[in-house]
């Protein structure tokens, strides 16, 4: 029981991490995104020099992309995860997914038995014609 309850309290620290992951790289991305509008804007003269501004946004915005990458990566990292914690343990689905397929080769199995007794049967009565056909013949 103890046991039980421990599983549990882990799988639900895993899936609260993984949320927090999800709003964490959200966030980031939506951060960055707007960052890099906010760096394109054209600004009014200031002190530093045109150039000096266009190097300096641009690498903030290519800092700000990579971020983006980094959050995208890591969203794709997670769904990943999600779908290993989901394979591993979802076991009712699994085993329902079991239950299922078995019913259904057993209702094949049914149905082949079915058909191979028939044919034994027609095999059977064919064979009995034969074998009179031929144990009355003259050429034996």
């Amino acid at each position: 029981m103890a046991q039980q309850r421990s599983i549990t309290q882990s799988k639900e620290s895993l899936l609260k991490s993984y949320n927090k992951r999800l709003k964490d790289d959200v966030k980031s991305i939506l951060d960055n995104f707007t960052e890099i509008l906010k760096a394109a804007k054209v600004e009014e003269q200031n002190q530093v020099s045109t150039l000096t501004q266009s190097e300096q946004a641009h690498y903030e915005m290519y800092v700000r992309a990579a971020n983006i990458v980094r959050a995208g990566e890591s969203l794709m990292k997670l769904v990943s995860d999600l779908k290993t914690f989901l394979i591993l343990n979802d076991f009712p689905s699994v085993n329902e997914g079991i239950n299922q397929r078995t019913q259904q080769l057993k209702a094949i199995q049914g149905e082949c038995d079915t058909k191979l007794l028939a044919l034994r049967d027609d095999m059977a009565a064919d064979l009995y014609e034969i074998e009179e056909e031929y144990y009355s013949s003259r050429h034996k």
